[in-house]
């Protein structure tokens, strides 16, 4: 955390002055920590959900089974992921982006009370 970045902030936004000593900086060293946890906690349960959306497309029949195989040897123009993995990972950053977002709002809900 830069206190001297967030100072001038907070005085070209609203014109107050604030000092580097000011106790507010403690609010923001706390809002940092709080939001540091919320999102380690986020994090782990979009992990948890993740594996658990990966075991059931493998129980579908969607992925192959999870066996470590070696790094392929192919050239840089083969596909990375095929059509269907493609739809997997944008449905998992649909998810992960709407936890962030119902996250943030918690957040802002909540320090706005």
């Amino acid at each position: 955390m830069d206190r001297h970045k967030l100072r001038s902030h907070v005085f070209d936004k609203t014109g107050i002055k604030v000092d580097v000593d000011d106790p507010i900086f403690a609010l923001v060293a706390l809002n940092e920590a709080v939001l540091a946890e919320t999102v380690e906690r986020q994090l782990a349960l979009l992990d948890a959900a993740t594996q658990a959306l990966a075991a059931q497309a493998r129980a579908a029949g969607g992925l192959p089974a999870a066996v470590p195989q070696p790094a392929p040897q192919a050239p840089l123009s083969a596909a990375w992921f095929s059509p269907r993995e493609w739809r997997l990972l944008g449905a998992a950053a649909i998810v992960s982006v709407a936890c962030a977002l119902l996250v943030l709002g918690g957040a802002a809900l909540l320090y706005t009370l």
